[in-house]
Parts: structure tokens; C-alpha cells; sequence
């Protein structure tokens, strides 16, 4: 069963949020930004990327995974139920109700535009492959609202050397579905923000853009917010209290506000010596849309950088992710949003 760890309880208003811990992912080294979903009523772990043989300081070198991890029930232990078609990470996740949506991802080389479906069927994962994106895309976020699967941010190509503010769209539910482009986010290009949905907007916060500094491109850590409406277009929101970049994404939410928890707000940012580096900041940041106002609530007992967040046995899942640069966690989090009634 799981654990009860209780997230500090607040008094301003926001949903309190109650964590706790399900069976850690059987990678002992965890992994950063693989693909999370649920399918067949199981939550889905795949890819990844990790450090196994020594750490970015001890001239490790990253290594990505195809393996796919299932867990059928909250007291039951992680099974291994297949492999992605090739090892991936750092793609968005999008559960559906056919099965999780893979969009995009990279590998060491290169950057991908593929996209398929995970499906699991109680005893392995099938795979089906689904409309490219007309661009290969990672790092960047997106979620569903309706049928539509939205897409934004993100860089075309290895390196962190240009960064992209396309949104990209796929209705699931046209009878021959094929990405379309639209309207670009207004706000600066960007990798690694966060995605969220409140009924049917689309909201993208935070990330890095990628801008030329002292003879090299370096990260500019973002602090705006935006929202986006099928037939409305994009509107500028209040800005983060502080940078946000690589936070679980999409963003739990309930009712009208949802909650950017953990992610790096740049704050260490050049840390020395890196292998002592304390780990990200745990603040989290709660947006209420009915008055375009952030607020602090709390910190999260673990903070997570560059991993999906998927609703599950009545609780939002953030698995593995980074601690600190470098370093995963192969643990899996749970957090449940009621109000402090």
C-alpha cells in the first residue's frame, strides 16, 4: 500500500495537497523525461534517460532506454511489458482513451518527429503508430482538451541551440487525423515549459528560451504565462512569481487552478561544485484562473524536474524525473488536490 506523507497544509484559500508514494520504478538510477500515461487501467512508464555509468561530472556519458514498465494496481509491483521502437526520451506524453500518445522525443543523435500509441492490453504493450508531426520536436509540453492533443515549445534539433513557439494540433477524433499548425505563442521561444488545461483552455508557463550570451547560447529563464482558446487565440496572463523551467508537465489541476510543483527556477543555476548541487527548489506555485493570480502553496516533500504528471487511481503520478542535474530518482510520487475547508 501506499505511504501517507502529508504536503504542508495551507491557509490562503488553494486546494491543501496530501502526498504519498507508490512502488519506486525498477531502475535503481530512475530516469528523466520518459513517456507516463495509463492504459487498460495501468499507469506506464517508458524510456528515458539516465546516467548508469557515472555521473555528467565523472565524464559519464547519457544513456537513453526503450524499456516500458507497467504497475496494474497501487499494492502491486512494476512489470516489465515491452520496449518502445527505439530508445526515447524527453518526448510529451498524452493519455487518451485509446493509450498514451508518444509525440516527438530524442535519442543521443538526434531529434524525432514520430508519434505513436501505447496500448496495454493486461499482459504486454501493443504498439500503433499514429500521424508524424511535421517537424522533429523535443522538450517541449502538451496535453488534450476534448479529442484535441495541443503541442508547444519545444527545439527541432539536438543541442539547445534554437528553440521553438509553434503549437502544433491533432484531432483524435477526425476521420483521417493529421497535425495541423496554428497560432504561435506570442511569448519568446522557449524549451521546457509547462503545460496545463482548466475546461477548455490551454495554458503554457515558464521554460527557458535559448538566446546568444557572452559568445555562446545560453538559458534565459522565463517567468510569463499564457493562455490558449480554440477560436480566441493566445492572451497573456500574470507572471510566475518566480522562473519555472522543466516542472512536471501537463500541471495537476482542480477546479479553476492548477499547480507548477518543483522544476528549476534558476536559482542554482552554474552550481559548484555541481555533484554537491542541493537539488531543485520544492516550491510550488498555484495559478487560479478566475482571478489571474499566482500564489505560493506549500512545498512538495521531493521536487521533480523534466518528468510527465498523469491522473491515476484518483491521484496525479509524477514517476522518476531529476533531482538535481544529473541525478534521477527512480521513486514515484502521488498527490491528491482537495480543499482547505
Amino acid at each position: 500500500m501506499a505511504s501517507i506523507l502529508n504536503g504542508r497544509a495551507v491557509t490562503n484559500g488553494y486546494p491543501a495537497i496530501t502526498w504519498s508514494q507508490l512502488p519506486p520504478v525498477p531502475d535503481k538510477f530512475g530516469v528523466a523525461a520518459p513517456f507516463v500515461g495509463t492504459s487498460g487501467g495501468a499507469l506506464i512508464v517508458a524510456g528515458g534517460a539516465n546516467f548508469p555509468n557515472g555521473y555528467p561530472w565523472q565524464s559519464g556519458k547519457k544513456v537513453w532506454h526503450d524499456t516500458i514498465y507497467v504497475l496494474t494496481a497501487t499494492n502491486a509491483q512494476w512489470q516489465v511489458a515491452g520496449q518502445l521502437p527505439r530508445p526515447l526520451a524527453y518526448g510529451v506524453s498524452v493519455t487518451t482513451p485509446a493509450g498514451v500518445l508518444c509525440i516527438g522525443g530524442s535519442d543521443a543523435t538526434q531529434h524525432y518527429a514520430e508519434v505513436f500509441l501505447l496500448k496495454f492490453s493486461g499482459h504486454k504493450i501493443e504498439t500503433k503508430q499514429f500521424p508524424s508531426l511535421p517537424i522533429p520536436l523535443a522538450d517541449a509540453a502538451g496535453t488534450i482538451i476534448g479529442s484535441t492533443v495541443l503541442v508547444c515549445g519545444g527545439a527541432e534539433r539536438p543541442g539547445e541551440q534554437a528553440a521553438l513557439n509553434r503549437l502544433f494540433a491533432l484531432d483524435l477524433a477526425a476521420s483521417s487525423p493529421h497535425w495541423q499548425e496554428w497560432e504561435p505563442c506570442p511569448g519568446k521561444p522557449r524549451i521546457l515549459p509547462v503545460a496545463a488545461t482548466i475546461k477548455d483552455v490551454f495554458y503554457l508557463a515558464g521554460g527557458a528560451a535559448l538566446e546568444p550570451a557572452n559568445g555562446k547560447v545560453s538559458r534565459v529563464f522565463l517567468r510569463d504565462t499564457w493562455s490558449y482558446q480554440i477560436g480566441r487565440g493566445w492572451h497573456r496572463l500574470a507572471d510566475l512569481p518566480k522562473p519555472s523551467v522543466a516542472a512536471p508537465s501537463p500541471a495537476p489541476s482542480v477546479d479553476s487552478t492548477f499547480f507548477i510543483v518543483g522544476g528549476d527556477d534558476g536559482s542554482l543555476a552554474g552550481f559548484q561544485p555541481v555533484e554537491k548541487h542541493p537539488g531543485f527548489p520544492k516550491t510550488i506555485l498555484a495559478y487560479d484562473a478566475a482571478k489571474d493570480r499566482w500564489h505560493p502553496n506549500g512545498e512538495t516533500p521531493a521536487s521533480r524536474a523534466t518528468t510527465p504528471v498523469v491522473w491515476w487511481q484518483n491521484h496525479f503520478v509524477i514517476s522518476c524525473g531529476e533531482m538535481r542535474p544529473g541525478v534521477r530518482s527512480p521513486e514515484v510520487w502521488t498527490l491528491s488536490l482537495g480543499t482547505n475547508h
